[in-house]
């Protein structure tokens, strides 16, 4: 018998290259198919940080098949929570919405060294957005 999942979980930041798919990467991870995640830029990059994809691989969480994609309303609109990392004003609001804004150092142009402790600190945040949806980290 297949559950839906319990939250939707959209991460957002501006070039959708580091900050948000670490955030992502570490959700879909310790959350399964229990939490449908996504996320997106305001303005997205070519490519994802590959600082961000290093860090990540470091945990063994493989981020280097994403791609940054377009902040859209209809993503905004079909999720529980918007999760934003210094989009500013480009993102939609909606009523009903659980929105957080997570105060993160932006890793892009900086080496791996430099991306660690940003990739630690949204690893925290990741585990304590669980505990309020609910869910039990899997790892």
């Amino acid at each position: 018998m297949t559950t839906a999942p319990l939250a939707s979980v959209l991460f957002v930041c501006v070039h959708n290259a580091g900050r948000s798919q670490m955030a992502a990467g570490f959700l879909a991870h310790l959350a399964g198919d229990r939490v449908e995640v996504r996320s997106a830029g305001s303005a997205p990059g070519d490519r994802v940080n590959p600082a961000a994809v290093a860090a990540m691989a470091e945990l063994g969480i493989d981020i280097s098949d994403q791609r940054p994609k377009l902040l859209t309303p209809e993503a905004v609109q079909s999720s529980d929570y918007v999760i934003t990392m210094g989009c500013g004003d480009a993102c939609p609001y909606f009523p009903g919405k659980r929105y957080l804004d997570w105060t993160l150092e932006d890793p892009a142009g900086q080496g791996v060294e430099a991306v660690r402790p940003i990739r630690d600190e949204i690893e925290r945040l990741v585990r304590g957005l669980l505990a309020e949806i609910g869910v039990r980290p899997a790892r």
